[in-house]
């Protein structure tokens, strides 16, 4: 518990609050009125599907202690639905109901970010691998970490699920907190670039920040491209001088990235100039060898993005004090994270390849990848689908790549959601020519894509399912039902024997 004077900071811009109500007591800060409970700090919240304050009057009814709140005419309609005037309970109005709360829920649990190394990495793709390599490599290097990523949240060694690529600022302090209960000195985490528009990680102290690449994605939210950079670059806007900003100098918009960011640059490139370079000598699908800043690296990860993902990681454990032979020497035994390019092996040579590519520029990525280290002759076999509800402008962008590099292609449903999995795929359909309408079978259903793709493939062929990744479900219009890639792999493999 806390008063609410201690929790209120300068950074919450307070517009108006009665005098003498801020010791009030607060026995915790909840934004979902369904969880308030006698004590609580309810924060009404704008929200695209519902708005926080049309629950304020329930809020209060059900033993809230105190209101923040930014729409004033909203929070006293509210009121007067439940027949309440407002007194008896504390209303706080603020500019920003979301940047109070981040800045709320840090406070509330002392600041947890202060108190350990945060790393935060923002970017269309390479997110989750480079955090889970960076919390794989500082465990490996004898530091106790956490990590909070699109596939699980780690406190030390406890794992827990997550919801979002980058929580909400509850969740997100709660568990750093623990983090810091549990001894942890750093801890890795996805930054996304609606995360950061939407102020969930504001009122954190980063210590240093990353940026990977950005290609199309998201655009069904942020509407534009410049708007997306802009999400982006608010990280590295935000950092103090005493922090590290380290970005891929290859993809263009890395300088952007830097523009008027106070904190220490670091680049890094697997193409030109920077202040950290690596180069791939050889690949295949055991693995490359690298060498970066001049020394030899071997590793089990395959492809360039890989090689970018294990730059990034190198150039943090520089930056956060590890010393150049250890960090190479740990990130040498580093597998991909689940999901990642997972390779699946049936006994008669079949390769199946699992990865959550499910933008344009991820898609072609891995194409890319198993193009180049495919020594077999094999044909590379491509089975992909697009998320509903989501940006519908890159559906044909996606066909267009698989078109591309994939010499035979299963169009296929990837979390229909609310839409109709055949429209969605009338959509894909548009991004490719005869050619590629040629090589192409629509089939909805994606356990039966899955089937008919290696049933179908040669010994030595490559079959690479991608978007699901690490994902168990599939969302459809029913909600969400379990769905693991693996499982309807492993049971095809059993007919090929």
């Amino acid at each position: 518990m806390k008063k609410l004077s201690e929790i209120l900071s300068e950074e919450c811009l307070v517009q108006e609050i009665a005098p003498g109500t801020e010791d009030a007591v607060v026995a915790g800060i909840c934004f979902d009125s369904r969880k308030v409970a006698p004590g609580s700090l309810f924060v009404a919240i704008p929200g695209t599907a519902f708005d926080g304050h049309e629950f304020i009057g329930k809020a209060v009814k059900d033993g809230a202690c105190a209101i923040v709140y930014e729409n004033e005419e909203m929070a006293a309609a509210s009121l007067r639905r439940e027949g309440l005037d407002g007194k008896g309970v504390v209303m706080v109005r603020v500019k920003s109901s979301r940047k109070a709360l981040a800045h709320l829920s840090a406070n509330f649990y002392d600041n947890p970010s202060r108190k350990l190394k945060l790393v935060a990495i923002t970017g269309t793709n390479g997110k989750t691998t480079t955090v889970t390599l960076l919390y794989r490599l500082f465990t490996a290097l004898g530091y106790n970490c956490g990590m909070l990523s699109t596939i699980a949240n780690y406190v030390g060694s406890r794992r827990s699920e997550t919801a979002n690529t980058t929580s909400d600022p509850l969740t997100i302090n709660s568990l750093l907190a623990q983090m810091v209960d549990s001894g942890c000195g750093y801890c890795f985490m996805e930054a996304s670039s609606i995360g950061i528009e939407q102020d969930r990680i504001a009122g954190l102290e980063i210590s240093v920040a990353i940026f990977s690449n950005l290609t199309h994605d998201h655009l069904d939210y942020h509407k534009s491209f410049a708007e997306y950079l802009r999400c982006k670059k608010m990280l590295f806007d935000s950092l103090p001088k005493e922090a590290t900003a380290i970005v891929n100098i290859d993809d263009r918009n890395g300088e952007v990235m830097i523009q008027n960011c106070r904190a220490r640059k670091m680049t890094y490139s697997l193409r030109g100039t920077a202040d950290h370079n690596c180069r791939i000598l050889e690949e295949s699908f055991a693995g490359m060898m690298l060498r970066i800043d001049g020394t030899e690296c071997w590793t089990p990860l395959v492809g360039r993005h890989n090689a970018y993902n294990l730059l990034a990681a190198y150039c943090t454990a520089l930056a956060l004090g590890a010393g150049s032979e250890e960090a190479l020497v740990a990130l040498s035994s580093l597998k991909a994270a689940p999901g990642r390019l997972e390779t699946l092996r049936a006994s008669s040579g079949l390769t199946v390849m699992i990865d959550y590519a499910h933008t344009p520029d991820a898609l072609e990525n891995v194409l890319t990848t198993l193009k180049d280290v495919n020594c077999s002759g094999g044909k590379i076999i491509c089975l992909f689908g697009c998320g509903g509800d989501r940006d519908r402008t890159k559906r044909p962008e996606m066909a267009a790549v698989a078109q591309k590099y994939a010499d035979r292609i299963f169009v296929t449903s990837d979390n229909s959601r609310s839409e109709r999995t055949e429209d969605i795929m009338e959509e894909i359909k548009k991004g490719f020519d005869i050619s590629g309408l040629r090589k192409t079978l629509f089939i909805a259903d994606r356990k039966e894509a899955i089937r008919t793709a290696i049933l179908t493939a040669d010994a030595q062929d490559v079959v690479l399912l991608a978007g699901k990744g690490h994902e168990t479900y599939q969302i459809n219009a029913n909600g969400k039902e379990h769905f693991d890639e693996r499982e309807i792999v492993n049971e095809v493999f059993s007919q090929l024997m």
